[in-house]
């Protein structure tokens, strides 16, 4: 007769599922060597421990022969029953795994014992596999087995059950389908004409602001689909109740090291939803896991429809020679992996190499250190393209500021007129300890930028602080700094005070400095606020926001505003370049995520070894053109300190 559920599996919880099945379907159990009964409707792999090898091979056997299959095993004392893997869906065991594994505490050594039972090394039963747990076990899977078979909505699509074996207690975790799994993911390849970008309207929240999408509209998917302490894309928070702001840090689990992400605001919710937007735009600019990469080869071969990297700033041939400088000199002839992105200024796709349109690569091929500078996260593709320009101009005015120790003007922030900006200057005075002072960056293009300086009035902690912003609304930026600034606040005054000397080493050998909180902490030293007198000198007189900013055209759309900030980018003759790096994960709640590329402006770079100024001139002419200069620096002229951006 034929069978409609077929077990695949031995042990106690493969005999309870049988039994309690049997009086209702037609149950077969597969031998060793039988063939897979062609009327079976769904399979059950069901083992008392975790045999990944018999998953692998589940998902190859039931992939081809079209059936749904459903797992049930114990590992480590926890019973793990799903996910519900359908052959022409995305979400597998493997992913279900690998999400189980990345978020859990001993991520290297569970990988290790993945690795070795796949190789064939294997244990029969679980020590946690006692009879009871493995009976609650066998009546999850047959609930969950009555629901597909009567076509309802599966509890285990995406999702897993698991079990702690010694309490009985059972909760569901979602996991996010890998979107690079060999086995069930089916991204599309990377072409020229998926990289073409047209901007479609994007009504602004309320017709004011910079977003099209609320954050009430997000919080409901938010933290249910990424963040999970068991499986989830980011697995931890927690609140900072020492900074004068409500601060959310979430964790983002990486295969070598934990990465937290933060957000701050003046809620904690929002702060977390803040949170783990941040990292979403961490886990797309990675590397590619949007779409297939499909073109390997040199710039020599490539050059008409691509991207020339030399224009986006070299490091100098001295610091290519140095001992263990883990990058090599650029060559045409030289192979690399390209993906496509979009010229506003060519008006067409182009080709950009992987490595400057990801931070996390290299593999022994990069020829720059490249960040997450110019990556951002929107509602709509608009919106993401809009705030990736806004931190790429952010932090090239600060470097620009800092090279050339342009004397910028101070603005009197009770000028702005704004409340809410005066009550957060206030709480960071009066709480904090710190004045601020708020200097105006703008470049030739002029979108209103700012530099933050916060200055310690108290005797111990950090003494300086700096921070930068950029937004068509100049008091939006300066709220921006302000939320970044407090953030840094308190956090690293133990660290300054235990590790002094090391910091104060860096003052004589500037080289030493070789981490982003590096440049940090070495400001926070008192001897080195002198390196920034160009910035505080107190003789020149504050400005007010009116007599440093023009009034910003009002849109509703910021379609608008995006195709004016590109209008004076084609003006200038500078080149606007977006890489979208959206996800399957983002695009599941409408979220995409890009890289932005303007070729000229200064890229921020952490550890003064990894500099890069060559071949930037406009480093060295927009000085004079903003009139601070009356002639063209010359690359010796530059400020030969570490930029204090932490």
């Amino acid at each position: 007769m034929a069978a409609d559920i077929l077990i695949d599996g031995q042990g106690l919880l493969a005999d309870f599922v049988h039994e309690q099945l049997s009086g209702n379907y037609l149950v077969k159990r597969l031998g060793a060597l039988e063939e897979i009964p062609e009327a079976t409707e769904l399979a059950l792999v069901l083992h008392d421990a975790w045999h990944p090898t018999v998953h692998q091979k589940a998902e190859e056997r039931y992939r081809v022969t079209g059936i749904p299959w459903l797992r049930g095993f114990v590992s480590f004392g926890e019973g793990i029953i799903g996910p519900l893997v359908r052959p022409d869906t995305p979400g597998c065991s493997r992913c279900a795994d690998r999400r189980r594994v990345m978020a859990g505490p001993d991520r290297q050594e569970m990988w290790e014992f993945q690795l070795r039972f796949s190789a064939g090394e294997s244990i029969l039963r679980d020590a946690w596999a006692s009879r009871t747990g493995l009976l609650q076990m066998s009546m999850l899977i047959c609930n969950e087995v009555q629901r597909v078979l009567q076509g309802e909505s599966s509890n285990l699509e995406e999702k897993i059950y698991i079990t702690h074996l010694r309490t009985l207690t059972n909760f569901s975790h979602l996991f996010l389908p890998d979107p690079l799994c060999p086995l069930c993911s089916s991204l599309p390849e990377d072409t020229s004409e998926l990289a073409r970008i047209r901007l479609e309207s994007s009504p602004k929240i309320n017709g004011g602001g910079y977003r099209c999408r609320s954050m009430d509209e997000l919080k409901t998917v938010l933290a249910k689909d990424y963040l999970d302490y068991r499986t989830g894309i980011m697995n931890g928070k927690m609140q900072d109740l020492r900074l004068p702001f409500a601060d959310v840090l979430v964790n983002m689990p990486l295969f070598g090291a934990d990465e937290g992400v933060a957000g701050r605001s003046h809620s904690y919710q929002l702060s977390e939803l803040t949170a783990i937007l941040e990292g979403l735009e961490r886990y797309c600019g990675i590397e590619p896991r949007g779409k297939r990469k499909a073109v390997r080869d040199s710039y020599r071969n490539l050059e008409k429809i691509a991207l020339n990297p030399e224009r986006t700033g070299l490091h100098e041939e001295d610091q290519y020679q140095k001992p263990h400088f883990p990058f090599k000199p650029f060559h045409p002839d030289d192979p690399m992996n390209w993906v496509w992105g979009y010229s506003f200024l060519q008006k067409r796709p182009l080709l950009v190499p992987e490595l400057l349109a990801y931070y996390s690569l290299g593999y022994g091929e990069g020829f720059v250190y490249e960040t997450s500078n110019g990556c951002a996260l929107g509602g709509r593709l608009e919106e993401a393209i809009f705030h990736a320009i806004m931190e790429v101009v952010e932090r090239d005015s600060f470097l620009l500021t800092w090279y050339a120790r342009l004397p910028l003007r101070r603005l009197d922030l009770r000028s702005a007129n704004d409340t809410e900006l005066d009550l957060m200057v206030d709480r960071l005075c009066e709480v904090a300890g710190y004045d601020i002072h708020i200097f105006n960056s703008t470049m030739e293009h002029g979108i209103p930028s700012v530099w933050a300086v916060a200055k310690n009035r108290k005797s111990k902690g950090l003494n300086l602080i700096c921070a930068a912003g950029a937004n068509p609304d100049p008091v939006r930026a300066v709220k921006s700094t302000i939320y970044e600034l407090a953030g840094m606040m308190f956090r690293d005054d133990e660290k300054l005070e235990q590790n002094r000397k090391k910091y104060e080493g860096m003052l004589q050998d500037p080289f030493a400095v070789r981490s982003m909180e590096d440049h940090g902490l070495l400001y926070g030293l008192p001897e080195a606020e002198e390196r920034l007198n160009f910035l505080l000198d107190d003789q020149r007189p504050l400005r007010t926001f009116a007599e440093e900013f023009k009034p910003a055209t009002k849109y509703t759309d910021l379609k608008d505003d995006l195709q004016e900030i590109l209008q004076k980018f084609r003006e200038l003759n500078l080149e606007v370049i977006v890489v979208d790096q959206s996800t399957p994960i983002t695009a599941r709640n409408g979220l995409t995520c890009v890289k932005v590329l303007i070729p000229g402006m200064l890229p921020m770079t952490f550890g003064h070894h990894l500099i890069r100024v060559k071949g930037l001139e406009r480093v060295l002419e927009v000085p004079m053109k903003l009139g601070f200069m009356k002639q063209p620096l010359s690359y010796e002229q530059l400020n030969p300190y570490p930029h204090p951006f932490p």
